[in-house]
């Protein structure tokens, strides 16, 4: 079945952010005497900061502690990365062939709501998107599918008729759980095996696009 709406992931999907992530995850966690790695951490981007700093460093987003932490990485990966960001390939053209084939395209993303406009805006795409679902809005980030039920709710479509895309194991989990069919990009980092129970795999957007008639892009 072609799906009339497009589930969007952002970070690692539509740019290319993932390691700067790790990176700024990294510094701030160091910096308050945690010993971690950036590989460690490289694993975990993906998932909302809810997920990430129990998994790194047992402390939860809640506490004094993690409010404290999330406060920091968000200014250090603000301030110091996001202006070098780029979008990963043929991210707003493939965005642009889906609108302009009638698809709505709705944004799921584990990041919070003013990082999201700001990655949006590095794509070229907050004219193309028609609404956005962040971890801001939900009680759990991936992989747990709260975002991706709360996109769904705001397409006003069956999961049947619908694809996500995304670039994680977390987004596979998230949207499977969500009975939502999920394309796969390789540009965030992630292997093919690290992908399993994606429909497709493709080495980008552009690639997607590339591809599309072979998907239920078609």
């Amino acid at each position: 079945m072609k799906a009339r709406g497009v589930i969007l992931d952002v970070d690692g999907t539509l740019v290319a952010s993932n390691d700067v992530h790790a990176r700024a995850w990294w510094e701030v966690l160091c910096a308050a005497g945690y010993r971690v790695r950036v590989d460690q951490l490289r694993r975990l981007i993906g998932m909302g900061s809810d997920k990430l700093l129990p998994a790194a460093v047992g402390v939860e987003k809640d506490s004094p502690e993690g409010k404290r932490l999330i406060r920091r990485r968000k200014a250090v990966f603000m301030d110091r990365y996001l202006p070098g960001l780029k979008p990963t390939p043929g991210a707003r053209e493939l965005l642009e062939h889906l609108r302009a084939d009638g698809r709505t395209l709705v944004v799921a993303s584990s990041a919070e709501r003013d990082e999201l406009r700001a990655l949006l805006e590095i794509v070229g795409a907050t004219d193309l998107v028609q609404d956005t679902t962040t971890s801001s809005d939900v009680a759990e980030s991936k992989p747990d599918p709260d975002v991706v039920q709360s996109a769904l709710q705001k397409l006003g479509m069956p999961p049947e008729e619908t694809v996500m895309l995304g670039d994680t194991p977390y987004d596979v989990e998230a949207a499977s759980r969500a009975h939502v069919p999920i394309i796969a990009v390789r540009c965030g980092g992630w292997s093919d095996p690290d992908l399993h129970g994606a429909i497709a795999v493709f080495d980008h957007p552009a690639d997607v696009l590339r591809h599309s008639t072979q998907t239920v892009l078609a």
